[in-house]
């Protein structure tokens, strides 16, 4: 395996662990003063209800002059409008309403079109959601991130035991918190995308926690007599390049698909970006400290085995 750092490395993480805390409530702080200020996330049209039209515009007409076209009717008042996919001139109007007919619909765009004529654009499709269908969305995704929560809790809890399950379980909820939290910050939307970004966040940090947690356990096992601070700092400290390796490879691949997937795919893009650095650090400086609170033993002693007085002779005189 390849090593940035020399086979045995100790580094005092246990020590620094305060100032990780410190920094996520900062952050953590950060997201939701964004959240109050501006009185909820900004959430997706699959959330709030609404009618999606995606525009072909031909004679470079600019995204400015499109919105300028479109405000003249009634019905784009409170529209949104952006660029969709790699195609110049392609661009994706979601507008508040999702009872309104298809050819009213028609007819005011060709309306606002009507200067450059009935070839000036093309709707290449119109997807409805109806505001029954958006709380649906909404009850489904809030469920889906409890459930991997609550699945995980169980896992770990049958693989390790319940403190490093409540560790895992308060290091996922922290990047999703901050992960929504530089959402909200960077005036992302919430969409089904960033949910399932979410829910690949949760899977990816609780992996890179899990194979802490088993270096940890695995230096315990070895030697019973090793000081809980010693067995954090050591299995942290073992299975750092691993971590910096692993992680650098996978953000890189996420950064290069925020800077030129497109603004189709930014959000969910943006969301995987945050989460997958949140998701390495936390389960250093999060998970690791939550463990290291709990008093005890980090696993159950070893139970001593009654020993037949044969067997005490044998060893007694070194008899095979």
């Amino acid at each position: 395996m390849l090593h940035i750092f020399k086979p045995g490395l100790k580094v005092d993480f246990v020590s620094k662990f305060k100032w990780g805390i410190y920094l996520s409530i900062f952050l953590i702080a950060v997201g939701l003063i964004s959240l109050i200020i501006k009185n909820g996330f900004k959430v997706g049209i699959e959330f709030k209800g609404g009618t999606a039209i995606i525009l072909q515009v031909k004679n470079n007409i600019g995204t400015g002059e499109v919105r300028s076209l479109l405000e003249k009717s009634n019905y784009f008042k409170h529209m949104s409008i952006e660029n969709y996919g790699n195609t110049s001139g392609q661009y994706l109007v979601e507008i508040p309403l999702s009872n309104i007919n298809n050819d009213i619909l028609n007819a005011e765009i060709a309306k606002s079109f009507a200067q450059y004529g009935s070839n000036a654009y093309q709707i290449l499709k119109v997807n409805v959601i109806g505001p029954k269908i958006g709380n649906d969305f909404t009850k489904k995704a809030v469920i889906a991130v409890l459930l991997s929560f609550l699945g995980i809790l169980i896992y770990i809890s049958i693989r390790f035991r319940y403190n490093f399950a409540v560790a895992s379980v308060a290091s996922l909820v922290h990047d999703v918190l901050i992960t929504l939290g530089f959402l909200s910050l960077f005036n992302y939307e919430l969409t089904l995308d960033v949910i399932a970004a979410l829910l690949t966040i949760v899977g990816y940090s609780v992996n890179d926690t899990v194979i802490i947690f088993d270096r940890i356990r695995e230096k315990l096992k070895n030697d019973p007599k090793l000081s809980k601070i010693d067995a954090i700092n050591i299995g942290i400290s073992e299975t750092l390049s691993r971590t910096i390796i692993t992680s650098s490879t996978v953000i890189l691949v996420t950064l290069i698909l925020f800077l030129f997937g497109g603004s189709v795919l930014r959000g969910m893009s943006f969301a995987l970006l945050i989460g997958f650095i949140t998701g390495t650090y936390s389960s250093i400086f999060i998970a690791s400290p939550v463990l290291f609170l709990f008093k005890g033993p980090l696993l159950p002693e070893a139970k001593k085995q009654d020993v037949a007085p044969e067997e005490l002779f044998k060893r007694s005189y070194k008899i095979e």
